[in-house]
């Protein structure tokens, strides 16, 4: 017979393993400084490509993470702003606009390498649960943190992307000779549910919605 303790233990562990439905694992409660954002459109667990994009759509700030050049190579993080697309039509990629008075944009131009991490919980959507609960999904793209080409059709698309979730960018001092830099994601990182991060790849969370226009409700 098992003893208590492991009687306990085990009964504990069959609850966590449960397919509990979101609705009770994710409650979803708003306030005035968590609003709901975009809760119907919140992917099921078990779809972790449509989550990571999800989250990279709808966040609009961050953690960027670089190899420190002030600070011998340890690493350095940073909350930035942010944007994958214009509202409605996000495609993955985070665009940002730095300026190398900041280290984060000095870090990059010596050491491409870098990490951007991201939340469910300032979105709302997570409820009263504590953001390290692994229904509150966590998503960290890793990758190199690249100049855009200001020339490029691709600049084009960056500014609108940046400046139509962050307008007072376009007003931010021009001699602070901001940039816009992208991250060329190379790895990703996705918790949202019990059992440990999922496995995505670049290409299928670049690729995800392409098909399917799912991504126009982001």
């Amino acid at each position: 017979m098992l003893s208590a303790a492991r009687l306990a233990a085990t009964l504990l562990l069959l609850a966590l393993r449960a397919p509990l439905p979101a609705s009770a694992a994710r409650p979803i409660v708003a306030s005035a400084a968590r609003p709901i954002v975009a809760a119907a459109a919140k992917p099921a667990p078990a779809d972790a490509a449509a989550t990571a994009r999800w989250l990279a759509a709808h966040n609009t700030w961050g953690v960027l993470s670089t190899i420190s050049s002030d600070l011998s190579g340890a690493p350095f993080g940073n909350v930035v702003s942010y944007s994958d697309g214009v509202t409605g039509e996000g495609h993955g990629i985070p665009y940002f606009y730095l300026t190398t008075l900041d280290p984060t944009a000095r870090d990059a131009l010596e050491d491409e390498r870098t990490s951007f991490t991201l939340s469910e919980f300032p979105l709302g959507t997570c409820g009263k649960i504590d953001p390290e609960n692994p229904t509150c999904a966590k998503l960290t793209l890793t990758g190199k943190l690249k100049l855009v080409d200001l020339q490029s059709s691709e600049a084009d698309l960056a500014k609108a992307a940046l400046f139509s979730k962050h307008p007072e960018m376009k007003d931010w001092p021009k001699n602070h000779h901001f940039q816009i830099f992208k991250l060329e994601i190379e790895n990703i990182f996705l918790i949202d549910w019990f059992g440990g991060p999922k496995p995505i790849s670049p290409t299928e969370y670049l690729e995800y919605g392409k098909d399917k226009a799912l991504l126009k409700s982001f």
